[in-house]
């Protein structure tokens, strides 16, 4: 799962585990926040967690056209073959039963009903980050802390990835203080600059992307034929050996010429 932190030998994912890493380690970017100010940030992440993470896990891995063309062969190209073939899969049948499981309950019982609740839910929850932030550089005055770490992780896959289902895309990119905030942290941190790739660059992208995701196709329809001719192949039963018999000399007594099934 991502995200990950490898620190020498040892690896960790998770956004919280990864945290509570770094503090053991005496990085800790809220040690000048109040009391108020990381209850605060408790409670924003608990709602980025409840109102926004459905609607990115239904963005990336349910929405048919936006899985197919960008998330599949985006994860398949980092995964070893052949578990490429399967893993994406079926964590887009886990990303469906969370949402199911979270939000699937009374009075929302069809797929549909849910699907328009949690991107109603998604949106209300970017509008009150962006009022939060306002005109501010970071969520708690000029220096980045936790909050902003989370909030990041959560918009910048949604603001840069080329979706070809863009509907809650384009509501984030109608709140220009959030997009500044991805934008001055992508420039600052990730060295990368703020509109991302060039427009060749990114058409190099976009082509790379294209015959990935029909080599991935190619390697599963080999795999299923494959499957097919091993089914429709003849079963031949497993053939016996005869027991050769030795003599009370411990000698092969008329040993035959060779073994016959």
């Amino acid at each position: 799962e991502v995200p990950i932190l490898i620190s020498e030998d040892t690896v960790i994912s998770q956004p919280a585990k990864i945290l509570n890493f770094l503090r053991k380690q005496k990085y800790n970017a809220d040690y000048d926040l109040s009391a108020k100010q990381g209850a605060d940030t408790l409670a924003y992440i608990a709602l980025l967690e409840e109102k926004l993470l459905p609607a990115l896990l239904h963005t990336f891995w349910v929405e048919a056209e936006n899985y197919c063309s960008v998330t599949k062969p985006w994860f398949a190209s980092r995964i070893p073959f052949p578990l490429s073939l399967y893993l994406p899969g079926r964590m887009s049948r886990e990303a469906l039963n969370r949402i199911l499981l979270t939000r699937g309950g009374p009075p929302l019982y069809s797929l549909t009903e849910v699907e328009a609740q949690i991107y109603r839910d998604a949106k209300e929850c970017l509008n009150l980050l962006s009022k939060r932030l306002g005109t501010s550089q970071f969520f708690f005055g000029n220096t980045p802390s936790t909050l902003d770490a989370f909030v990041f992780g959560f918009l910048a896959p949604l603001y840069k990835v080329c979706f070809p289902r863009v509907l809650l895309q384009e509501h984030l990119k109608q709140l220009p203080n959030l997009c500044r905030f991805c934008d001055d942290i992508l420039s600052f941190y990730f060295r990368l600059g703020v509109s991302g790739h060039s427009p060749a660059g990114q058409d190099s992208v976009d082509a790379n992307l294209q015959k990935l995701t029909q080599l991935v196709n190619k390697e599963s329809n080999l795999i299923e034929k494959m499957d097919d001719n091993l089914r429709k192949s003849p079963q031949h039963p497993p053939r016996k050996l005869t027991t050769l018999k030795l003599a009370a000399g411990g000698e092969e007594s008329s040993p035959p010429s060779r073994l016959s099934p």
